[in-house]
């Protein structure tokens, strides 16, 4: 198992957004979670995704609890095993491609030559050879998309959590990016656990979490998924 939740909750004020949710994540999984604006997903990913912390319940992420661990022991736990993809790309204006995948393993303080050579790897793989130089302006929305996949990726992950990831873009570059995730589970062994409100996507993945009013109200496994043709 590579994540299990148990009976999270959460509370903003008097709204109860969580209201006890279970779950669990096996590896090499993608797993969608759908419902309309306001049902918890979000929220939901930020907890699993230790950005954020349940009022009560238990998350355990590669037989970790890290519901109890310390500020400066899990912000090591984020770093070295989960990734982050988000609707807006958040990548640093002033950096070069290169330099903003590389971020995260510079602070992992990991070796600068090998969190370097891993970037080159990952943005070739991901069609970007000819971006490395080039800044987020200089670059188009898929591209810059894209060079925060590689951010995601550059330190192994065990799990990457999206948090809208193709809201942003045009319904080409979407699609391109949701065949991305597929080739990666597949090439890479990679985890996913995308919140989404495109449909195309949800019925791609391998399970689909549907959510409402703070809980969670089915469960759909779609057909495997093999990279839909990539």
């Amino acid at each position: 198992m590579m994540l299990q939740a148990r009976q999270l909750t959460k509370k903003y004020g008097q709204l109860q957004v969580l209201k006890g949710i279970d779950l669990h994540i096996q590896e090499k999984e993608i797993v969608a979670i759908v419902g309309a604006s306001g049902a918890g997903k979000s929220t939901l990913l930020h907890i699993l995704g230790t950005l954020d912390t349940p009022d009560s319940g238990e998350v355990m992420l590669k037989n970790q609890n890290v519901t109890q661990l310390r500020e400066r022991a899990l912000a090591r736990f984020r770093n070295e095993h989960i990734g982050f993809i988000f609707q807006f790309h958040n990548l640093l204006p002033e950096f070069t491609a290169l330099e903003n995948v590389c971020i995260p393993g510079y602070l992992g303080k990991r070796n600068p030559a090998q969190v370097t050579k891993r970037a080159q790897e990952l943005l070739s793989i991901l069609n970007l050879s000819h971006r490395v130089n080039h800044k987020p302006s200089e670059m188009s929305g898929g591209e810059q998309q894209r060079t925060a996949v590689a951010r995601a990726l550059i330190n192994a992950p065990s799990i990457i959590f999206a948090d809208e990831p193709s809201g942003n873009l045009d319904s080409r570059n979407a699609e391109e990016l949701h065949r991305l995730f597929f080739r990666l589970r597949d090439e890479l062994g990679q985890t996913f656990v995308i919140v989404t409100h495109n449909k195309e996507l949800a019925e791609m993945s391998d399970r689909t979490l549907e959510m409402q009013d703070g809980l969670m109200a089915s469960t759909t496994h779609n057909v495997r998924a093999t990279g839909s043709g990539v």
